[in-house]
């Protein structure tokens, strides 16, 4: 099962209409989509419009594989449970955000480990289609916690900017 998830802010038709798509031509690729806040109602999918915090996560780690914006709550929570994720970023000249920060978060993760990034509908099904690949490659869930190195590091950074003036 491909789990797909938009958020719950705002609606992203164009990345569920894309993977509406995929999956029809695909009928036995099996796809889960949180779409959020929306009128459109996908032919191809199984969507709900929201769902609760405790079903994305399990969702998530039944999945084969995350579609997501450009969140990085979702992004970490995938690669938290080793998934491979992709992203594609919303486009505020499109109507799909306030702004263009997911468009430099999708940037600044191209070709980490664990994160394919599609910047539009081709290279989003595109990417959909090399789930299967993906999937075998091993994934080493990330830690929900930050390093002790950094978090000292930040902790020494922090108590000498409380001493200055």
């Amino acid at each position: 099962m491909i789990f797909v998830t938009v958020g719950t802010q705002l609606a992203f038709d164009r990345l569920v209409l894309t993977v509406d798509e995929w999956a029809g031509a695909r009928p036995d690729r099996r796809v889960f989509a949180q779409v959020g806040p929306t009128d459109l109602r996908p032919h191809a999918i199984e969507h709900r419009c929201f769902i609760s915090p405790s079903e994305c996560r399990r969702r998530m780690s039944r999945a084969e594989a995350v579609v997501a914006h450009a969140g990085m709550g979702t992004i970490l929570g995938a690669l938290e449970q080793g998934k491979p994720v992709i992203v594609m970023p919303r486009r505020a000249a499109l109507g799909e955000h306030r702004n263009d920060h997911q468009l430099a978060t999708a940037r600044r993760l191209a070709n980490r480990p664990g994160i394919a990034v599609a910047f539009d509908e081709d290279q989003l099904a595109a990417e959909l289609d090399r789930i299967p690949c993906r999937g075998r490659e091993a994934r080493r869930p990330i830690s929900p916690h930050a390093p002790g190195e950094f978090t000292a590091a930040l902790r020494d950074f922090l108590d000498e900017a409380g001493d200055s003036p």
